[in-house]
């Protein structure tokens, strides 16, 4: 048995804390704040088991184009993100090739292929069976051309990876869920898709799951961390606080923590924007507009509109335009009420290079170890990669625990 520390409290890092503390690890789960009120908290709550293939970077120059003049409202933009992140975004790019990405799919569908049947575990033992949905995910289309082309993308994707799918045109899906207040031009439904209506809440009962187990969680600051002797130290609210191991599960916040130990993590940091909306009608399972760039998906605290992509400075003031313009373009299909007061909510989606997260030892540092660089599917695969980092933390080796390894990557 040994004596873990995991810092942070999101769902990769509780995840985490249960995959360890199952296999009779003491473990320790340490975050400035409660858990799943960060990254985790703001997603649009689905775990994408069709999500085989990493979100590329587009390739065509008309989509670029597109992105760059503002027309698309996938993505945002501000020339001081740019420069920031210049060197991940190249190598994001090169990554991006066809060959380059079709190789780096097959890891990362054999981790999507398990999201589901990893959470399903977890999901009842902490008794929230109440927050999931098995109904699968919709892509609306406005767009004929487009719609045709994603739905023999999708013939193939279904072929080598297996999850299933169905079509519809927008008559038929209209009256599969008659939320929608107009016919799309075509729908393509992610049927082994699964949804949370309250992925804070998620994280919230996994973690009081672990400290029903025996786990402690402790607030305090991460920055704080330090080697000492044969392991590690960090500042709790509870006083210093020792372990054999720790585990860095900060998502976009792992690399300035590593800088002081000499790690330079390439990452490309990805804003998101979501906001609450009431709604007479709430659609069956989330909706993505594909037009639009937005995911509208049912929540406890209403209809919850998620943006794509802003590639800002970390410390950049929210700019709510993407949202704004994705709410108003979905007010055709949806049924969208006036704004829910709540405070703004953005978070910073950690991408990596090359798409895959980083997991297992830090290659400088015996007993340190990275999970974290989930990009769009921290929330999905959590579970997942925390049993390949617990594998790897007892000596195991696969070629899960290989092709994610920090050591083979930076």
């Amino acid at each position: 048995m040994a004596e873990i520390l995991v810092l942070g409290a999101g769902m990769v890092g509780v995840s985490t804390a249960l995959a360890l503390q199952a296999r009779g690890h003491a473990v320790q789960l340490l975050d400035r704040g409660a858990p799943g009120r960060e990254t985790s908290f703001g997603n649009a709550g689905v775990i994408q088991t069709e999500a085989a293939e990493p979100y590329a970077m587009p390739r065509d120059p008309r989509v670029i184009l597109a992105m760059m003049t503002g027309r698309s409202n996938d993505l945002t933009w501000s020339l001081r993100g740019l420069a920031g992140m210049a060197p991940a975004l190249w190598s994001y790019f090169r990554n991006s090739a066809p060959s380059r990405h079709a190789a780096l799919s097959q890891t990362y569908a054999r981790l999507t292929s398990r999201a589901a049947q990893d959470h399903q575990p977890l999901i009842e033992a902490a008794g929230c069976d109440n927050l999931i949905a098995r109904d699968g995910m919709a892509q609306i289309y406005r767009n004929p051309r487009a719609f045709e082309r994603d739905a023999t993308d999708a013939e193939r994707i279904a072929a080598r990876y297996g999850p299933r799918f169905c079509t519809f045109d927008g008559a038929s899906y209209r009256r599969e869920d008659p939320a929608l207040q107009a016919e799309p031009a075509g729908v393509l439904l992610w049927s082994d898709t699964w949804s949370c209506s309250s992925p804070g809440g998620l994280v919230a009962a996994y973690a009081a799951l672990f400290e029903r187990r025996g786990g402690r969680i402790l607030g305090g600051d991460a920055e704080s961390l330090a080697q000492d002797g044969s392991g590690w130290t960090v500042a709790t609210a509870d006083g210093p606080l020792a372990a054999q191991h720790v585990v860095i599960a900060l998502g976009p916040w792992a690399p300035r923590l590593l800088r002081r130990f000499g790690y330079r993590i390439p990452m490309v940091l990805k804003r998101g924007y979501h906001g609450h909306f009431q709604t007479d009608q709430a659609p069956r399972r989330p909706i993505v507009d594909m037009d639009n760039g937005v995911v509208a998906s049912p929540m406890q605290s209403g209809l919850r509109i998620a943006t794509g992509a802003a590639l800002v400075a970390h410390d950049a003031p929210a700019d709510l335009r993407q949202l704004e313009r994705g709410r108003r373009a979905l007010g055709d299909m949806l049924q969208i009420g006036p704004r829910i007061t709540e405070p703004q909510w953005s978070g910073t989606r950690p991408c990596m290079p090359d798409m895959l997260p980083l997991v297992g030892a830090a290659p400088r540092h015996p007993g340190m170890w990275f999970h974290f660089g989930h990009g769009h599917q921290g929330f999905t695969l959590g579970p997942t990669t925390a049993e390949v980092l617990a594998t790897a933390l007892e000596g195991g080796e696969d070629e899960l625990t290989r092709a994610l390894s920090p050591a083979r990557r930076i």
